[in-house]
């Protein structure tokens, strides 16, 4: 571990009232790393963002950026940092180049000789001499990080980054965060989605109601993860469901008109096999949902009684990293 962490957050509580926004969480995340920061909406994921960007302040706790702190460093606790809070805004009568124009004037040190480079990395060039208004809000997002880049960070902080986008900015988008992490830079992203995160984040935090339910890597969240859930149709799915009584590791019952089926990949294949032949025909075997989603929905959902032993007594998944 590197002797200064990018965040480390400990014990950090935000009230507003008699509601407790974010209660109690700590985090560690080391230089070099891609970290999530996970949970549905009102989880406290942008509250925790906006005190370590200085925007609100924490009742309690103490929130260190590359060791500094808003209350002895000021705004320069922010020093190597750069992000954005929800969406990013721009002026749309201007062009994205113009957008980008203006905020190198703000902040100086040498950040205008970085547009060209920006604008390639989060490949908008060739779109960026056109007004703002007339990008999808995928291109939005994306120079949102060019915005961010502008300023060379060690951190760069994105809330929900892929929020309201279609399946092609979701893909752009992470493979965007993919090429950033491959550089060295520190992400440190917040999502709802797992999916998301799954295949570019070494570690997550997961809230519910302001407080931590995991943390942990993802290697060590895909082992409490429970069987992949398939949603099986057949030519008699009667039949099918007295075929799956007995069989070692796998669950079928009946869900909204089809077979749910759950169980190892294996064993939910040779129970296909089992069927064709006895001359049942499977006519659809989706994935419903994916081992980590599920998981996640349980974290987050669930009452505590329903968790996997494993999470809910393991102190280590519960707990940041030393």
């Amino acid at each position: 571990m590197n002797e200064i962490l990018a965040v480390n957050a400990v014990d950090v509580t935000k009230r507003y009232g008699r509601l407790t926004a974010v209660d109690g969480i700590s985090m560690a995340v080391e230089q070099g790393e891609v970290y999530g920061v996970l949970g549905p909406n009102g989880a406290g994921k942008t509250t925790f963002l906006r005190m370590l960007f200085g925007l609100i302040r924490p009742d309690a706790g103490t929130l260190e950026v590359f060791g500094r702190t808003w209350q002895s460093h000021g705004t320069h606790a922010l020093d190597g940092v750069a992000g954005f809070i929800e969406s990013p805004k721009f002026y749309p009568y201007l062009t994205g180049r113009a957008n980008l124009e203006g905020l190198a004037g703000l902040d100086g040190g040498g950040a205008r000789g970085r547009i060209d480079n920006v604008l390639d990395v989060v490949d908008l060039v060739g779109r960026d001499r056109d007004k703002v208004g007339g990008y999808s809000f995928g291109m939005r997002q994306r120079l949102g990080v060019a915005a961010a880049l502008l300023r060379d960070p060690r951190l760069l902080v994105l809330d929900e980054p892929a929020n309201g986008l279609d399946p092609a900015g979701i893909r752009d988008m992470r493979a965007l965060v993919k090429r950033l992490a491959a550089s060295g830079l520190t992400v440190l992203l917040s999502s709802h989605d797992m999916g998301e995160v799954e295949e570019i984040c070494d570690n997550v935090t997961i809230m519910r109601t302001g407080s931590v339910v995991y943390h942990g890597t993802i290697a060590t969240l895909r082992e409490q993860a429970p069987e992949p859930a398939h949603r099986l149709r057949t030519s008699d799915d009667p039949g099918a469901l007295a075929l799956a009584v007995g069989r070692l590791g796998l669950v079928v019952a009946t869900h909204d008109g089809a077979l749910a089926v759950r169980g190892a990949q294996a064993h939910v294949d040779a129970y296909v096999a089992t069927l064709v032949h006895h001359g049942i025909v499977p006519r659809s075997l989706t994935l419903e949902e994916a081992p980590l989603e599920s998981l996640f929905f349980m974290l987050t959902e669930s009452s505590p009684e329903t968790l996997p032993n494993s999470l809910d007594h393991d102190p280590d998944l519960t707990g940041a990293r030393p």
